[in-house]
């Protein structure tokens, strides 16, 4: 329960953080001040009993497909890129623990040192018992993008909502950045995201969604206390269901 008294909508969610949104206002790599507001923000969701996994990108290091863009072996690409959400996942967990909130980093390619291997029901185990879990290295196979790997963990852990962090507030018509016409969706079904190719997940991802039924929220990571507002049942951003 909430300081103002309101009860939680869900229990379980799955939040898909991209490496670019860690990075704030620089060029490349983790800002400090942002990772810690979003830990901040993660472990005060904790402690109200909620339980929070989490499937981090890596695109503030590497990108494996622009990697691969550039010339080199896409296979390889993907691996770095996976390693890069790696040293994410461990930056995010640190500052998560430094709020004084367990955390787990399970990792989808075994870096037994620094990390679990991702299994399952250990996973959901960890989730029941209060831990705070960061799921990295994407799927662990290449050509797959972490968007994939958080529509795939969602269904795997019985998530109850699925909620993709962006730079913009929800689902739009075109690019905001680029065109002051966009108009924003409230509410989407997946139907309609495949068929107006919206940019919200590839569409591995949003089929594997819609086929599992899970519910998705897109909404904007960078105003303070919007994962909180969503979870208490304010509809912000845009629903796709």
């Amino acid at each position: 329960m909430s300081e103002t008294g309101k009860q939680p909508v869900y229990k379980r969610v799955l939040l898909k953080l991209s490496g670019e949104a860690l990075m704030g206002d620089a060029d490349y790599g983790i800002q400090p001040e942002v990772i810690s507001r979003f830990a901040k923000e993660i472990a005060e969701l904790s402690t109200q009993g909620i339980e929070l996994g989490i499937v981090i990108g890596g695109g503030n290091i590497f990108r494996g497909a622009g990697l691969a863009a550039s010339g080199m072996d896409r296979v390889s690409g993907d691996h770095m890129g996976m390693l890069a959400t790696v040293m994410n996942a461990l930056a995010l967990q640190d500052a998560i623990e430094q709020q004084g909130r367990f955390c787990r980093v399970m990792s989808a390619i075994r870096i037994n040192e620094v990390c679990e291997d991702y299994l399952r029901r250990r996973a959901i185990r960890h989730l029941e018992k209060g831990r705070v879990v960061i799921f990295a290295a994407g799927t662990g196979s290449p050509f797959f993008t972490t968007d994939s790997a958080a529509s795939l963990r969602a269904v795997e852990i019985g998530a109850d909502l699925m909620l993709k962090a962006t730079q913009v507030n929800g689902v739009y018509s075109a690019d905001p950045k680029t065109n002051p016409k966009a108009t924003r969706y409230t509410e989407l079904t997946y139907d309609e995201v495949i068929n107006k190719r919206l940019a919200v997940m590839d569409t591995t991802a949003v089929v594997m969604c819609q086929e599992q039924k899970m519910p998705l929220r897109v909404f904007n990571v960078h105003n303070v206390g919007n994962l909180t507002k969503i979870i208490y049942g304010e509809e912000i951003g845009t629903l796709v269901k």
